[in-house]
């Protein structure tokens, strides 16, 4: 004889109303039977979850439940077909949503994630759905391209993956290219830019690489040397060197942790009249420091050196040129030190 099971207690329709619910809310249109087999319950009881779904809902404001104070569904759908499908939602409408420009800012940045190796696709795909469909108002349509080094990134994941070497034509800042032998140890990002942390078979240590700047990558099958658990791999992405440049800036006091990947542990603050923190950075090359200061127009200042203050000024002037700006003088050249 099969076992009987204990009816359900008050609690457990609680929850299992709290559960069916939104999964509802995510179907438009949904079987008695593919609830049941879903949610692992006999038909009967989904049955009399949707009836007691059509009598739940928030009173008014006169503390009665007037028209569109309650869940509604499809009766005849229901009754005819075995079908669930809610047409009136309280409550859970009210909470808040994204507006169509937060919407479109979180989509496009699931569009970029969705391009990259290994990114699980189809759940993200799923929820820019959710997302476009939950938000205030329509959001804009937006597109973001794959990059050339998108490719690079999936041949190190997978070379990172196989445990093999790979081969590459790397680009210094200052131009020099040189061919790189390399065991890949591990792939990080800030912000939009992918590095390639691994043991360099031509240096004979640790070194960082920039995707952006390989070429003509080739994933060997020649097995790694050194693995991240033979070699020490710093913290933090960039280390300082006896070669980096020292830059004295001014910054606003709300920016310092925008630029603190840069500043030294020892380094010494000081205040300038207008209230802003005079102190050094350290960049590997003045090319960096331009990529750097241009990211941060207004809030950043360049002091010294003169070389650093005029690189930067060439290429703020440069960019402000394309746009058909008029090239800065004498009096406006240190406001660009900053753009």
């Amino acid at each position: 004889m099969p076992e009987r099971r204990p009816a359900p207690q008050a609690a457990d329709k609680l929850a299992f109303l709290l559960a069916l619910v939104p999964w509802l809310m995510d179907h438009d249109r949904v079987p008695v039977a593919e609830a049941a087999a879903h949610f692992r319950v006999p038909e009967q009881r989904i049955r009399e979850a949707v009836q007691l779904i059509a009598v739940s809902g928030i009173p008014g404001d006169t503390a009665q439940y007037q028209h569109g104070d309650l869940f509604d569904i499809a009766w005849d759908l229901f009754e005819d077909e075995d079908q669930i499908a809610l047409t009136n939602l309280v409550a859970i409408d009210e909470s808040p949503r994204f507006s169509g420009r937060e919407a479109a800012a979180l989509i496009a940045g699931l569009q970029y994630l969705s391009a990259l190796p290994e990114s699980g696709g189809g759940a993200i795909d799923s929820l820019m759905a959710k997302l476009a469909r939950g938000a205030s108002a329509e959001p804009s349509r937006v597109a973001v391209q794959s990059s050339p080094s998108d490719a690079v990134l999936g041949a190190i994941r997978q070379a990172v993956a196989d445990g093999h070497q790979v081969e590459f034509d790397y680009s210094s800042p200052r131009g020099d290219r040189e061919h790189r032998r390399v065991d890949p140890l591990r792939i990080e990002s800030v912000d939009a830019d992918w590095y390639l942390r691994g043991w360099c078979h031509l240096r004979q240590a640790v070194r960082t690489f920039r995707l952006d700047r390989i070429a003509g990558l080739v994933a060997t099958t020649e097995p790694i040397s050194h693995r991240a658990s033979d070699v020490q791999l710093p913290d933090t992405l960039f280390q300082r060197s006896d070669a980096d440049l020292v830059v004295t800036v001014d910054v606003a006091p709300g920016a310092l942790a925008l630029i603190a990947d840069y500043v030294p542990d020892d380094a010494e603050h000081s205040l300038t009249d207008d209230g802003r923190e005079r102190l050094d950075i350290r960049v590997s090359h003045v090319h960096g420091l331009k990529r750097l200061i241009s990211g941060l127009a207004g809030v950043v200042t360049v002091v010294a050196p003169e070389e650093a203050r005029g690189a930067v000024r060439e290429w703020a002037e440069a960019g402000r040129a394309r746009y058909g700006g008029r090239p800065a003088g004498p009096s406006s050249g240190d406001s660009w030190d900053a753009g």
